[in-house]
């Protein structure tokens, strides 16, 4: 009688966790299916082949004059290290003259310009 309760219970075991698979996998499912239809999948940035608004999209020479980058296929010597540092302590600067970044006001829709 206990062998019998021992496969009983193996199989219930084996039930649960294929119930619980299928469950999970169907909700899953839903939730992308659900995603996709809102349009939320397009508002999330962090995902990766984000389409940005027409507005958003940058020419080469716009993202280019907007920041600094190294080139990529050169050696960093001293002058080029100096260039960037130079880049750096203007976006430092800017960084430090935020008087209150801590303050409710610094995630206004004001402050970000919306």
């Amino acid at each position: 009688m206990d062998s019998e309760k021992t496969n009983n219970g193996g199989r219930n075991l084996v039930i649960m966790a294929i119930i619980a698979t299928l469950l999970s996998v169907t909700m899953t499912v839903i939730s992308l299916v659900v995603y996709h239809q809102s349009g939320d999948i397009y508002l999330d940035r962090s995902r990766p082949g984000y389409l940005p608004d027409t507005e958003e999209v940058e020419t080469v020479e716009e993202a280019e004059e907007g920041g600094y980058n190294f080139n990529r296929s050169g050696a960093i010597n001293q002058e080029i290290l100096n260039e960037y540092l130079e880049k750096l302590d203007v976006e430092i600067k800017a960084l430090n003259e935020y008087q209150s970044p801590f303050d409710a006001d610094a995630l206004s829709d004001e402050h970000f310009g919306l």
